[in-house]
C-alpha cells in the first residue's frame, strides 16, 4: 500500500506508506532534499521527517518561504541552549522564544553571564553545527515530561510542564546530548545553522515576576546566509549610533536621573524641540477644527471607577490620599473629557466636537520594562477626544486619516502599516457593541482604500482600536497613531445630547492620536533623523563662525538679524580655529553655519556651510535669512 500527496501547483505524487516530508524532497531531487528546512502539511509547518498523511497537500519548506526565518531563529535558540549546557553542566534552562530579528533564551546561572562568555559560547554552537547534530522529535505524556525533566535538574521546565493539563501529550526535541521541551517544528539537523550571531545579555526575571529569580538572557539574532546577517549587524550598529539615549545626552537634549525613574528632565535645546512639536499639532488642531482643553491632573478615584480604569487599569496607576479622600494621577484624558462634555448641555448641531488636550500623564511601568524616552512613566500625548453622532463616525475617521498622513508626509516616514486590534479578555460592554465598534473601523479603513492587518484581543478595554505603524530611517516599524471606537465611556458617564427630533441621543466617542506620547516620538525621531532635526525642528538652526574680530561686529549684526525674524542664531566669537568652530557645530547637528570673514563683512555676504551638503557658497544676507525662513515656515524636510 501507498499514500498519495497534492504538491502546490496541484500535481500528485505516489508515495509509500509512512514517507515523510524528506521522502517526498529526496523523491523530486537531491537540491530540493538539501536545500529543505520544513514542510507544510495542509498549511500547517511541521517537522522535514513528519510521516505525511494519503491526501494531504504538502509544501517543502526553504529558505524561500516566508516562514523559514523564524523556523531558522527557533531552531538557533535551541542550538544556544545546547551550547550552554554543554558548557555549564548546572545552568538551569528556561525558555528561548523567537522575536522580532532574533531570538532570545533564559538561563537560571550560579554566576550571571558577562559580554566576554559570549564568544566562547558562539564557538561552541559552531562545533555543534559542524558535527551535523539531528534533530529528533519524542513526544511524551505530561507525567513522563515532569519525570525526565525532573532527572534533568530542570525546575524551570518542571514549573513549565506542570501547568499543561494531564491529558496533554507534551512535545520535546532531541539533539543529540540535549533535550528541551518544544512545540516545534525544528530543522532536521544542526548543519542547517549556517549565520547567526550572539548580541547582547539581560537580566530578566522568571515569568517577568520580580518575586521570581532573576535570570540570565542572551539575546542573538540569525539569517540565511552570512551575506544576510551581515546586512543586519551593519544596520545594528548604525541603529546603535542612532540609540536616542546616547544622542539626547551628547545634544544636550534631555536626561535622566535616579530621583524620577523614567521620568526625562528636558534640557533647554530639549525642551525647544517639543514645543516645536506642540506647536506644529496645534496649528493643525486650529485647521482641522479642534478645541484645546485643559484638565486636571489628580482626580477622585471615583472617577475612575465610574470610567472603568479602577477596575481594568489600576495597577499601572498612581494613588494618593488627602483629606481622608482617594485621588489618583491621570493616565488617561478621556474621563476628563466626559465630565467637561457633561457638564454642558448640546445639541445635535454642536457635534462632532473634539477636545485636544496636551496634558501630563502618569502611568506605573516596570523598571524592567522602562527604556529611555520609549517607555517612561510621565509623558505628554497628542491627545484628543471626539464626540459625534453614530452617521458622523465615518467622516471623522477620514478627516483623522486625513490628518495623519499630513503629520507623518512632514516628517518623512514611509510605508504606513495598519492594524485593527479587536476585543481583549477583560474588557467592558456586550459582544453587540463590540462587533458595531469593530465593525465601523473596519468598514471606514475599507472605505478609505486602506489595505490592513488584524490583531486579535490587543484592543483597549473600552473599544476597539487602529493602529498606526510607521518605518524610520532604517526601515524599523514604530506604532504611533491610533484610533478607537468607544460606545462605553459616553454610556458610563450618561453623556446626552438632543437629537433632531427632540430625543435625547448617545453620542459615540473616538479616541485618537498621531504622535502618541511626545516623549516616546521625541526619541523616535532623534533616531530616525540621527539627531540632525530639520530646520524648523532644530534647537539651533543657524551657527555664526567669525572668522577674525574685525567681522564680530557683523556677525553680532547677523545674528540679531536672524532673531527678529524668529530663528534660533547663535554666535560663535570665541577664539578658536575655523576649523574647531564648524566641528563642533557639525557635532551640534546645526543646519547652517554661516562663516564670515573680512571680505564677507564688508560686502554683507556669508559663506553657507550646509551640515550635510558641505560649501553653498557666498550668498547676501538678506537672501540667506528670507531662505531660511521660507524654509522653517513651510518645515521643510
Amino acid at each position: 500500500m501507498g499514500i498519495e500527496v497534492r504538491l502546490p501547483d496541484d500535481s500528485l505524487r505516489q508515495l509509500a506508506e509512512g514517507a515523510t516530508g524528506a521522502d517526498l524532497a529526496g523523491g523530486i531531487g537531491a537540491r530540493l532534499l538539501e536545500a529543505a528546512l520544513a514542510v507544510k502539511v495542509d498549511g500547517r509547518l511541521a517537522d522535514l521527517n513528519t510521516p505525511l498523511a494519503d491526501g494531504a497537500k504538502v509544501e517543502i519548506v526553504t529558505s524561500k518561504a516566508p516562514e523559514s526565518l523564524e523556523l531558522i531563529r527557533h531552531s538557533t535558540a535551541h542550538l544556544l541552549a545546547h551550547a550552554v549546557k554543554r558548557l555549564y553542566p548546572n545552568a538551569r534552562v528556561g525558555i528561548g522564544p523567537v522575536i522580532e530579528d532574533g531570538f532570545y533564551y533564559d538561563f537560571w546561572m550560579d554566576k550571571p553571564f558577562t559580554p566576554e562568555d559570549l564568544p566562547v559560547i558562539e564557538a561552541e554552537m559552531r562545533k555543534i553545527v559542524a558535527e551535523g547534530v539531528e534533530v529528533v522529535r519524542e513526544d511524551l505524556g505530561r507525567d513522563a515530561a515532569v519525570a525526565r525533566f525532573q532527572a534533568m535538574g530542570e525546575p524551570l521546565k518542571v514549573e513549565i510542564v506542570s501547568s499543561i493539563p494531564a491529558s496533554d501529550i507534551i512535545s520535546g526535541y532531541r539533539q543529540g546530548d540535549f533535550y528541551d521541551l518544544c512545540r516545534g517544528p525544528h530543522v532536521p539537523n544542526t548543519a542547517k545553522l549556517k549565520a547567526f550571531k550572539l548580541l547582547s545579555i539581560a537580566g530578566a526575571y522568571w515569568k517577568g515576576d520580580e518575586k521570581n529569580p532573576m535570570l540570565s538572557r542572551i539575546y542573538g539574532t540569525a539569517f540565511h546566509t552570512q551575506k544576510e546577517l551581515d546586512e543586519h549587524l551593519k544596520r545594528l550598529e548604525e541603529a546603535k549610533a542612532r540609540d536616542h539615549r546616547k544622542l539626547g545626552k551628547e545634544l544636550g537634549l534631555y536626561s535622566f536621573h535616579p530621583e524620577a525613574p523614567a521620568s526625562p528632565f528636558f534640557h533647554p535645546k530639549g525642551t525647544q524641540v517639543y514645543n516645536e512639536l506642540v506647536t506644529y499639532m496645534r496649528e493643525l488642531y486650529f485647521k482641522y477644527g479642534y478645541s484645546e482643553v485643559i484638565t486636571p491632573q489628580v482626580l477622585d478615584v471615583a472617577l475612575w471607577k465610574t470610567s472603568g480604569h479602577y477596575e481594568n487599569y489600576a495597577e499601572n496607576m498612581y494613588f494618593t490620599t488627602a483629606e481622608e479622600r482617594e485621588y489618583a494621577l491621570k493616565p488617561m484624558n478621556c474621563p476628563g473629557h466626559c465630565i467637561m462634555f457633561g457638564s454642558q448641555k448640546h445639541s445635535y448641531r454642536d457635534l462632532p466636537i473634539r477636545y485636544a488636550d496636551f496634558g501630563r500623564l502618569h502611568r506605573y511601568e516596570r523598571s524592567g520594562v522602562t527604556h529611555g524616552l520609549t517607555r517612561v512613566r510621565t509623558f505628554c500625548q497628542d491627545d484628543a477626544h471626539i464626540y459625534c453622532a453614530p452617521e458622523q463616525i465615518k467622516t471623522e475617521m477620514a478627516a483623522f486619516l486625513a490628518l495623519l498622513k499630513e503629520v507623518y508626509d512632514t516628517f518623512g516616514f514611509e510605508g504606513m502599516r495598519v492594524a485593527l486590534s479587536t476585543r481583549p479578555e477583560k474588557r467592558l460592554g456586550s459582544d453587540e457593541i463590540w462587533d458595531a465598534a469593530e465593525r465601523a473601523l473596519g468598514e471606514a479603513l475599507d472605505e478609505a482604500g486602506m489595505p490592513y492587518t488584524l490583531n486579535p484581543g490587543e484592543g483597549a478595554f473600552y473599544g476597539p482600536k487602529i493602529e498606526f505603524q510607521i518605518l524610520d530611517a532604517l526601515k524599523r516599524p514604530w506604532q504611533l497613531g491610533t484610533l478607537q471606537v468607544d460606545y462605553m465611556l459616553p454610556e458610563r458617564f450618561d453623556l446626552k445630547y438632543t437629537q433632531a427630533d427632540g430625543a435625547e441621543g448617545r453620542p459615540i466617542m473616538l479616541h485618537r492620536a498621531i504622535l502618541g506620547s511626545l516623549e516616546r516620538f521625541m526619541g523616535i525621531l532623534v533616531e530616525h533623523t540621527a539627531g540632525a532635526f530639520p530646520a524648523w525642528l532644530a534647537p539651533v538652526q543657524v551657527a555664526i563662525l567669525p572668522i577674525t574680530d574685525r567681522a564680530n561686529a557683523f556677525s553680532t549684526e547677523a545674528a540679531a538679524r536672524a532673531k527678529a525674524l524668529g530663528l534660533r542664531a547663535e554666535l560663535d566669537s570665541r577664539n578658536e580655529s575655523l576649523k574647531a568652530k564648524i566641528r563642533e557645530a557639525q557635532l551640534a547637528k546645526v543646519p547652517y553655519m554661516l562663516v564670515i570673514g573680512d571680505r564677507e563683512a564688508e560686502a554683507g555676504t556669508v559663506s553657507v556651510r550646509h551640515r550635510h551638503r558641505g560649501d553653498l557658497g557666498v550668498q547676501p544676507l538678506d537672501a540667506f535669512l528670507e531662505g531660511l525662513t521660507l524654509e522653517v515656515r513651510d518645515r521643510q524636510r
